[in-house]
C-alpha cells in the first residue's frame, strides 16, 4: 500500500469509526464525548505552539494569548473544585499522577494504594507488574485491605496494617486513594487522620469521579484530608483527554517545579484550550449533569439486576457514582472477554474488569470475571432513567438470552437515532459523533 493510499485509508478509517460510535451505545467507563465547542478549540493553532513554564513566565515568546486562556481555565478550575492552588498543565491523569510523586516522595518511599483487582490503576502499581508508581518512580506499594462486600477499603483492618507496618520501621510516606473501579467514596477522613499521627502525605486519584467531586455530590477529598487531587478531564468531567492537579497553596511552589521542569515541557496547547471551553461548561452545567450521571448509573444498575445479572453493591444501591461492576461468571458467556465480544458485535461498548475476588478464584484480567460500565457518556447524549430500562434488555439479550448480536445490533442503532447531539454545553451545533472534515 503507498502512502497516498495508506492516507485515504486512515481517514476512511476515522469516518467509520466516528460512523460506527453514531450507532452504538457507549458504556466505557473511563470514556466521555465533548462538544462540538471543545472539538473546534481542539483543532487551533494552539496546538502547534510552545509555552514552558507558567503563565506570565513562559520560556517561549508570542504566548499573550495562550496565557490568557490558561489564566481563565486556572480560575474556572478553582471554583469549580474549591481549591487554593490549580495546575491545568498534565497532560494526562497518569502525568498528574507522576507530579505528585515528583512532588511529594522520593524513590526507595513506601506508598499505600489499592492494588489493581480491587480497583487500583496501573500508575499506582508495583515495579513488577510495570506500574507506574513502582516501574517509573521507584516507590514500593503497599495495599490497603479491601472488603468485597462493600466494594470499599477496609477502614479497621487498613489502620491495623499502618500500624503494623510503621511499628516495625516501615513507613508509608504517602496514602493514595481513588481507583478505576470507583462506585462509592472512599474513606479519606478516617485514614488521613492516621497517616497525619505519622507525617505522611494523602493524595486521592479523582481520574473517574472528578466531575462528581466538582458538583459537589461524590464526596470533597481536599476538605477531608488530602493534600493533593490528581485528576483527568475525560470520564465523569467531560473535557478533552487530558489531567489536572488541585491542592493548597503552601504546596504550590513544589507542585508547580514537579510539573515543569520535571515532568513536563510543553503541555499541549490546543487541549488546553479545549479544557479551558469544558471548564465554562461544566462551570454552567456540571451540577445537573452529574445529578442525571448518578441517576442514570442507580437506575441501569437497578434494571441490570431485575434482569438476572449479579450486579456488585445490590445492598449499597449499586452505585454512588458513574460505574457499575458486573459479574458474568454465572452467564451462558462465562467471563468479561467473551461478553465484551458479544457485547461488541451489538453495538454495545463496554470493557472486561477484574472483580475483586478474581485473582483468588483462579482467573485474570484476559479473562476476568467481570465488566465495568459506566454512565458518562450516554448522560452526555440526553439519556436518562428510561433509556438506562432499554439498554439494560438490549445487554440481556446477548448475555442471558444468547440472542444474535447482529439482530440486536439493528434494534441498537435504531435506539440510538434519537440521541445525536451533546447535552449539558452551550450550543448543540453539530452531532456528537459527526465526523467533521477539514480537507
Amino acid at each position: 500500500m503507498s502512502a497516498r493510499e495508506k492516507y485515504d485509508r486512515i481517514f476512511k478509517l476515522l469516518k467509520e469509526h466516528s460512523e460506527f460510535f453514531n450507532r452504538s451505545i457507549p458504556l466505557i467507563a473511563s470514556e466521555n464525548v465533548t462538544s462540538p465547542a471543545v472539538r473546534e478549540a481542539l483543532t487551533s493553532d494552539f496546538g502547534h505552539r510552545y509555552a514552558e513554564g507558567w503563565p506570565g513566565e513562559r520560556v517561549y515568546a508570542g504566548c499573550r494569548y495562550i496565557d490568557e486562556v490558561e489564566l481563565m481555565a486556572l480560575e474556572l478550575a478553582k471554583e469549580i473544585f474549591r481549591a487554593e492552588f490549580v495546575d491545568v498543565r498534565p497532560i494526562s491523569g497518569v502525568c498528574a499522577n507522576l507530579i505528585m510523586y515528583t512532588a511529594f516522595t522520593e524513590p526507595g518511599d513506601r506508598i499505600m494504594a489499592l492494588s489493581i483487582p480491587t480497583g487500583g490503576h496501573i500508575s499506582m502499581g508495583r515495579k513488577r507488574l510495570w506500574g507506574t508508581a513502582g516501574a517509573v518512580h521507584g516507590l514500593k506499594v503497599q495495599y490497603f485491605e479491601y472488603d468485597d462486600e462493600s466494594l470499599n477499603i477496609d477502614v479497621d483492618k487498613t489502620v491495623k496494617r499502618i500500624r503494623r507496618l510503621e511499628s516495625r520501621g516501615d513507613h508509608i510516606k504517602l496514602y493514595l486513594f481513588g481507583a478505576s473501579v470507583f462506585p462509592f467514596p472512599h474513606p479519606v477522613k478516617e485514614i488521613a487522620e492516621v497517616a497525619r499521627e505519622y507525617d505522611a502525605k494523602v493524595a486521592y486519584d479523582a481520574a473517574h469521579v472528578a466531575g462528581l467531586i466538582g458538583a459537589g455530590l461524590f464526596q470533597d477529598p481536599l476538605r477531608e484530608g488530602a493534600d493533593c487531587v490528581q485528576m483527568s478531564t475525560h470520564k465523569t468531567f467531560f473535557g478533552p483527554q487530558r489531567g489536572m492537579i488541585a491542592s493548597w497553596e503552601k504546596y504550590a511552589e513544589r507542585l508547580k517545579n514537579a510539573a515543569f521542569p520535571a515532568n513536563l515541557s510543553n503541555h499541549h496547547l490546543h487541549s488546553l484550550a479545549a479544557l479551558a471551553v469544558a471548564l465554562c461548561e461544566f462551570k454552567e452545567f456540571g451540577r445537573a449533569y452529574a445529578e442525571q450521571v448518578i441517576r442514570n448509573a442507580q437506575a441501569l444498575g437497578q434494571a441490570l439486576y431485575e434482569r438476572g445479572f449479579k450486579v456488585l453493591g445490590e445492598k449499597l444501591g449499586f452505585t454512588k457514582s458513574h460505574v457499575l461492576l458486573i459479574d458474568v461468571v454465572d452467564t451462558p458467556l462465562k467471563n468479561g472477554r467473551r461478553v465484551e465480544m458479544e457485547l461488541e458485535k451489538a453495538g454495545i461498548i463496554v470493557n472486561r474488569n477484574l472483580l475483586p475476588y478474581d485473582i483468588r478464584e483462579g482467573r485474570h484480567f484476559m479473562e476476568p470475571g467481570g465488566i465495568r460500565i459506566g454512565t458518562s457518556e450516554l448522560t452526555r447524549l440526553g439519556m436518562k432513567e428510561s433509556e438506562m430500562v432499554e439498554i439494560a434488555e438490549f445487554m440481556k439479550r446477548v448475555v442471558i438470552k444468547g440472542e444474535d448480536p447482529k439482530r440486536v445490533a439493528r434494534d441498537v442503532a435504531e435506539f440510538r437515532k434519537g440521541y445525536q447531539y451533546c447535552h449539558y454545553c452551550f450550543e448543540e451545533a453539530a452531532e456528537a459523533y459527526k465526523y467533521l472534515g477539514l480537507r
